[in-house]
């Protein structure tokens, strides 16, 4: 099942079950989003990060940064990462996600899709230093990729498919990350970059 159904840049509830997710495909971000998406990708400091995962080293299929405030150290799949100052431009970003949101957070995990080879595997963002109902405000900008969620237990549920458009606004909330993992899957054909910013409340 394939969601496209968000024409104003109000954020507006999807409607799936056991889950609370709002998206906007258009946000006032302060900046032309092509400019944005070309600072992050040039002032960034992108890495690739090897992960653990049924026992065996992975090297993650895309670059990622991690920055926030000095004690949101933040750890999944075997990876311990320890923040990064804020720059001007995150901390801009921050403050319109908060807005927007209406919620707090002192961390952001930037993902850069560099091309249609990268990809993010199917997870939830469940782990315990990000509380029991964590907020995730998730920024894209760059090249429209597929948001692919699953449900956790209810295996007759197909797939739900929400394109991510460039300068968009996706915020997961409540019992989200409980009953629902979610992935971007990599693509047949050649795409440009993407670069996703998660920001986050470590608790």
């Amino acid at each position: 099942m394939t969601l496209d159904l968000f024409a104003s840049g109000a954020l507006e509830r999807v409607d799936l079950p056991d889950a609370e997710i709002y998206y906007s495909p258009s946000v006032d971000w302060g900046a032309n989003p092509d400019l944005l998406l070309q600072d992050l990708i040039s002032q960034i400091p992108w890495r690739t990060e090897v992960i653990n995962l049924w026992g065996k080293e992975h090297q993650q299929p895309r670059l990622a940064a991690w920055f926030g405030d000095p004690d949101a150290r933040y750890t999944y799949s075997g990876l311990s990462l320890n923040p990064l100052p804020w720059t001007d431009l995150l901390s801009s970003l921050r403050s319109r996600v908060e807005a927007l949101s209406e919620a707090s957070f002192n961390s952001v995990l930037l993902n850069y899709y560099r091309d249609h080879r990268d990809s993010m595997g199917m997870h939830s963002d469940d782990e315990p230093e990000l509380g029991k109902n964590p907020i995730i405000a998730s920024v894209s900008l760059g090249e429209r990729r597929t948001f692919v969620l699953k449900h956790r237990f209810k295996k007759d549920l197909k797939s739900v498919q929400l394109p991510l458009d460039h300068g968009s606004l996706l915020l997961m909330k409540g019992a989200t990350q409980h009953h629902w993992k979610h992935g971007i899957n990599k693509l047949s054909q050649p795409c440009g970059p993407r670069v996703n910013l998660t920001f986050r409340r470590i608790i």
